[in-house]
């Protein structure tokens, strides 16, 4: 992986033209955990200048920023708000695209991070990267497809160009709120589907369990502003196939264990990084409470997660449920 970290060429003051459409672009990547380093990895095939930052590290978020085309964000949900304002004091010029590849829900906000950021610079573009992205799985190059979605189609494209290889496959949406939302919300469900498989229920509970997390993602998604299509693409049914079937997603590996009778802070510690749907889930709880949106399955998820019923609990409430015809859930 090529990373530099001093010889970044000055960002264009226009986005009239993208500065890096025909050319070598900038990137700065706030974040040097696996994610971050698995983005930095794919940029560097296509020979694009990386610089990474950490906060842990020896450069400053200054200068890593500086004379950036594209800053990409790539850290926890819980350090986003704390970043945007750290950014705000630097002065970044309009030409620089915001990217953010974080999914979660900001627990004093209820925001997702790309309306963090498209609050804090409300001139600048925003582009949200979403789709089923396993890290592990980037970093030894597997074959892989993602969406980057924008309101600047323009932008959209050009970041395209920015990440796709023969191993990454991209592709543009105009909705990024859906594309977010796909990505963070799907969290919660790898959590339930972890205690299916923990519980041992076979293939058919875990299939039903999928099944019927679909409408209720897609349910929140559009009560909060997402379109319908948007869920069905890779940002949300496939990202939701990925974390909801594979032991390398750290959601399905909390469910897994609390099903295995660990407790929550054993696992996270284990784990030893972040499971987003945690604090997803409780923000989706507090926000669906407020609206009035029904989420049966994120229920007893975050009543499972604060201890209230056992996982053989949740499985029976979900069961027990009122029988009804499937069609009224779809949409």
């Amino acid at each position: 992986m090529v990373i530099t970290l001093n010889s970044f060429r000055p960002a264009s003051e226009a986005l009239d033209v993208i500065p890096f459409q025909n050319s070598l672009a900038n990137l700065t990547i706030l974040g040097a955990g696996a994610w971050g380093s698995a983005l930095a990895s794919l940029v560097s095939v296509n020979g694009h200048r990386v610089r990474i930052w950490s906060r842990r590290g020896d450069l400053s978020l200054e200068a890593a920023v500086r004379g950036a085309d594209v800053v990409l964000s790539a850290i926890s949900m819980k350090g986003v708000a704390a970043l945007v304002e750290r950014l705000q004091s630097l002065e970044i010029p309009e030409s620089v695209i915001l990217m953010t590849a974080t999914k979660g829900l900001d627990p004093a906000t209820t925001r997702t991070p790309s309306q963090i950021f498209q609050t804090a610079f409300p001139n600048h573009s925003v582009v949200v990267l979403s789709g089923p992205n396993l890290s592990k799985e980037i970093e030894h190059k597997l074959p892989a497809a993602t969406v980057v979605a924008s309101q600047d189609e323009m932008v959209a494209e050009a970041v395209q160009n920015l990440f796709a290889s023969d191993c990454f496959r991209v592709y543009t949406s105009a909705d990024p709120l859906g594309a977010e939302l796909g990505g963070t919300l799907k969290n919660v469900m790898a959590i339930a589907v972890g205690v299916c498989d923990g519980l041992k229920l076979g293939s058919n509970a875990k299939a039903a369990l999928i099944t019927r997390a679909i409408p209720e993602v897609i349910r929140i998604g559009v009560h909060l502003g997402g379109q319908a299509e948007t869920f069905f693409g890779l940002s949300g049914l496939g990202d939701m196939l990925a974390t909801c079937t594979s032991p390398l997603s750290r959601n399905y590996r909390v469910g897994y264990g609390l099903a295995q009778g660990e407790s929550l802070e054993q696992i996270l510690a284990e784990l030893g990084s972040t499971a987003e749907g945690v604090n997803t889930t409780n923000v989706l709880i507090d926000l669906a409470n407020r609206e009035a949106i029904p989420v049966p399955i994120a229920r007893q998820v975050h009543r499972l997660l604060k201890g209230v019923i056992t996982p053989q609990e949740a499985v029976e409430a979900l069961m027990e449920r009122d029988l009804k015809p499937e069609s009224c859930d779809l949409l």
